[in-house]
């Protein structure tokens, strides 16, 4: 098992096993690509898939928030994943935006996210934003004067022994790349670079892969 507790820039952070990036100083919880109603575009184009993958998402961050007594959410691109249609997957949202009034909830926009002004989502919607010693954006593009904190890869370690992958850190100079939390996504299995490190997140909790 790998400690949790991480220094990105100076300030204390922890890395979660349920691929989320928690910020003390702040009471904030980062996450990216949640794309939420994916499993939705792919039905309405025919693909057959069972529901419920918005739910499932959400319960694992309604945890997360109470666990780390929240205040801020910032979600790092792709909240969506194609138009909100008011499908059960956005009633099942505005339902959690409803027991979770009080939260701030901010939106990097991610490359998915064409539709999210009109979407309703009661969300406060962004372009990179500096925050502290940070960027946060949704592509990982470096920057020369902060960390940079993005999504949109969803990194993942694969494990041909177990003929499994899982999502993962990407911890980088200068960066840091988080998992996608959705649980319904693909990913890259990237090379890393000498000194750089990979850590899954296995059954809620985290594993690292050797550095070179």
């Amino acid at each position: 098992m790998v400690d949790e507790h991480l220094l990105l820039a100076g300030e204390p952070m922890r890395l979660l096993g349920s691929r989320a990036l928690y910020w003390p100083a702040r009471q904030a919880l980062l996450i990216a690509d949640l794309h939420l109603g994916k499993a939705d575009v792919f039905r309405r184009a025919g693909i057959a898939l069972p529901s419920g993958g918005t739910v499932g998402d959400l319960q694992r961050l309604q945890a997360l928030l109470e666990a780390h007594a929240c205040r801020e959410l910032w979600i790092l691109g792709d909240i969506l994943h194609g138009p909100a249609h008011r499908a059960a997957w956005y009633q099942h949202w505005q339902g959690w935006r409803e027991r979770n009034a009080r939260l701030e909830v901010h939106v990097v926009r991610g490359n998915h996210d064409r539709h999210l002004a009109h979407a309703q989502l009661q969300v406060r919607i962004h372009d990179d934003v500096p925050l502290g010693p940070f960027l946060l954006r949704h592509e990982p593009v470096a920057d020369p004067a902060r960390h940079v904190i993005a999504g949109h890869l969803h990194p993942q370690i694969a494990l041909p022994a177990l003929r499994r992958r899982f999502p993962a850190f990407w911890l980088r100079e200068g960066m840091t790349i988080l998992p996608a939390f959705s649980a319904f996504t693909a990913g890259i299995v990237p090379v890393p670079a000498p000194g750089e490190q990979m850590i899954a997140c296995v059954e809620g909790g985290l594993e690292a892969l050797p550095t070179r």
